[in-house]
């Protein structure tokens, strides 16, 4: 069950400044889709309602059954997403939307807060992870960073490819492979991969990566890169010639084989 009380910080949304940014849209110009589940009917509505402010739609869940479901309908183009659900807890939930989705950006927003349910979260899947109780112009700013990273929102122009040894990234598509093999990576591992390409044989500080990647999202926690950057090594490096190496005391470097 979601807490029921003192899960948001703030409990009106203020149109001063909720909505205050440039709109953004999806890529065919109409309005984001967002997937809300959570439990907590309070809760939904204030959020509903803020994203709103945004001109964004918001499809509600109250459980793990009508979650599915309502993903294969809407299509969202970001995820909110409870862990502790009547029926079906959300790390269950993102595993079977993970089997046939693996770039939809979600985010948790849970009152599991200890470090380990970060990491757990994190590793099931999702792109950030939020805890109640939270502000709700942090989570508009947080899910603007996870679509900003997406490829569903409109852009000026298509990215052009990049290629550092036998890895190739192709920033219009998001389509990544190794010696012509292809790799599925979350539309975070996907901008943290291409942040690395854009800056081969450079070695790269945490600090650096949180900024550029991260932006407003884990602001100070630099274990995060770690923690994605191990993602990208097994799926980049594994059974090959690495290419992403650790610099001591600095951070972190791509480069091809020697």
């Amino acid at each position: 069950m979601a807490i029921m009380s003192g899960s948001v910080r703030d409990q009106r949304p203020r149109k001063a400044i909720l909505g205050q940014l440039p709109r953004i849209s999806r890529s065919d110009g109409s309005p984001i889709r967002v997937l809300l589940v959570d439990d907590e009917p309070a809760l939904t509505n204030l959020v509903k309602m803020a994203l709103h402010y945004e001109g964004w739609t918001v499809e509600v869940a109250h459980n793990g059954r009508e979650a599915v479901t309502k993903f294969d309908q809407v299509g969202p183009d970001v995820l909110v997403l409870d862990i502790m659900l009547p029926d079906m807890d959300g790390l269950s939930i993102l595993q079977r939307i993970r089997e046939a989705d693996a770039y939809t950006p979600t985010l948790f927003l849970t009152a599991r807060d200890s470090v380990m349910d970060r990491v757990t979260g994190l590793t099931a899947g999702a792109d950030d992870y939020m805890t109640k109780p939270f502000s709700l112009e942090e989570l508009v700013a947080r899910l603007r960073g996870l679509l900003r990273r997406s490829n569903h929102l409109a852009a000026p122009a298509a990215e052009e490819g990049l290629k550092v040894g036998d890895l190739s990234l192709d920033g219009a598509s998001h389509e990544v492979a190794r010696a012509g093999m292809p790799i599925s990576l979350t539309s975070t591992e996907f901008e943290l991969l291409q942040f690395l390409m854009r800056n081969p044989r450079r070695a790269l500080t945490r600090t650096e990566i949180l900024d550029r990647v991260w932006n407003y999202d884990f602001a100070g926690r630099t274990s995060i890169v770690d923690l994605y950057i191990s993602y990208l090594r097994k799926k980049i490096d594994a059974g090959r010639e690495p290419m992403i190496h650790t610099v001591r005391g600095v951070g972190y470097m791509l480069r091809p084989p020697e």
